[in-house]
């Protein structure tokens, strides 16, 4: 699927940066089915750029894993390209700058990864982004010389946009040979079928261009060859939640029920030489555990783990306490994955127990609008400042 962008003034970044598709349009026709390419998708320049590559890896001090080396389909022993951080920073395995130009003069790629964590305005994307989705989203980026290649013919365990920076690169795209793959069914584990089904005719044989996107579901077998120029393209892996995934955490949810249970908990006869004779019993247990099982707190929590919520400045913070008046406006921070259980607030920032009359304050907050200090009150205000939850806000 071929598109031209079209935006609309309120669209989110789904579809203002990425597709031009309402995230409805995009679930019902593309999400977890078909590749789908956005010819002139937008500039990509605010959010990453070649001097960004420069400066991560020269100035930033970054150590790995936050970068990998890749050259004829297999990536470069660390050591190859890192080095002690010299006087004052004992730590031996800073990236060395010189060491990857050799690497990249002679053809190898560049991986700078986990970059939601590194670069700022990367990490507010992907936030953005998560958060419209519903699934955590991470950052990677990809800078190749030209007429070069980092990895063979692949694919992944997770949902990618390709976000086309600089320079060009042609990607070529096979069908599955597992379809919708988790991450315990990784490529490696079928190397002959991914190399025989990508030696065949592909489905997309296309050339990116600086703002191009695009989209490809997990699963998808998928290589990429830069052209004439460096090659820089940003990659947003989008780690869904599947269904395997919810009936894991019911079976869990069930088994932990039935750990409560003392006749679950008795010893099998002796001399017993296998299951014979109990199964009747226990299936009925644990059928009657999964239908009442209740997975919703442990998935908050799981989720909860699969992030971090907004950068907090201690400084600022701190400032910020020290100026609160009942005019000051605040609100949550981002990226808090929030959820009330009767009177304990869970967040990505730890858990508080509030007392019932914060409880009609705490469920305004939720909102994620400004509220002025008068009207949640400066005690609970103070507090949730203290912990992390509350930021200082634009009235």
């Amino acid at each position: 699927m071929v598109r031209d962008a079209g935006v609309r003034a309120d669209a989110g970044v789904l579809e203002s940066r990425l597709t031009g598709l309402g995230r409805e349009e995009f679930a019902r026709e593309v999400w977890g089915r078909l590749p789908s390419l956005t010819r002139g998708a937008g500039d990509f320049s605010d959010i990453f750029s070649s001097a960004a590559v420069d400066e991560l890896v020269s100035r930033r001090g970054l150590r790995t894993p936050f970068l990998r080396v890749a050259k004829d389909g297999a990536t470069l022993p660390e050591p190859s390209f890192t080095a002690p951080g010299g006087v004052g920073a004992t730590i031996a395995d800073q990236l060395d700058d010189t060491a990857l130009w050799r690497a990249f003069a002679d053809g190898a790629t560049l991986v700078l990864q986990a970059l939601h964590r590194t670069w700022e305005p990367v990490g507010t994307f992907t936030s953005r982004l998560a958060t419209e989705l519903g699934h955590p989203v991470q950052a990677n980026a990809y800078v190749t010389p030209p007429q070069n290649q980092g990895f063979d013919a692949h694919y992944d365990v997770h949902d990618v946009f390709v976000l086309q920076i600089t320079g060009t690169k042609r990607w070529l795209i096979h069908e599955p040979v597992v379809t919708a793959p988790t991450r315990e069914q990784p490529w490696t584990g079928h190397r002959a079928a991914v190399a025989e089904a990508a030696s065949g005719a592909p489905v997309l044989d296309t050339v990116l261009e600086p703002g191009d996107v695009l989209y490809l579901p997990r699963g998808w077998l998928h290589s990429a060859v830069a052209q004439g120029a460096v090659s820089v393209h940003l990659t947003l892996g989008v780690h869904p939640w599947t269904r395997h995934a919810l009936a894991a955490q019911l079976a869990e949810t069930a088994l932990a029920a039935l750990r409560e249970d003392p006749a679950m908990r008795t010893s099998l006869p002796l001399g017993v030489d296998g299951p014979e004779g109990e199964l009747d019993e226990i299936r009925a247990r644990l059928v009657t555990a999964l239908t009442t099982a209740d997975p919703a707190p442990l998935f908050a929590r799981t989720r909860r783990g699969q992030g971090r919520p907004a950068p907090l400045g201690p400084l600022a913070q701190l400032a910020a306490l020290d100026a609160l008046t009942d005019d000051t406006h605040v609100r949550l921070r981002e990226a808090l994955e929030p959820r009330l259980s009767g009177e304990r607030l869970w967040t990505r920032a730890g858990w508080l127990d509030l007392a019932p009359a914060d409880l009609p304050a705490v469920h305004r907050l939720l909102d994620g609008e400004a509220h002025a200090t008068r009207d949640l009150g400066p005690a609970l205000v103070r507090r949730l400042l203290r912990a992390g939850v509350l930021v200082p806000a634009a009235p």
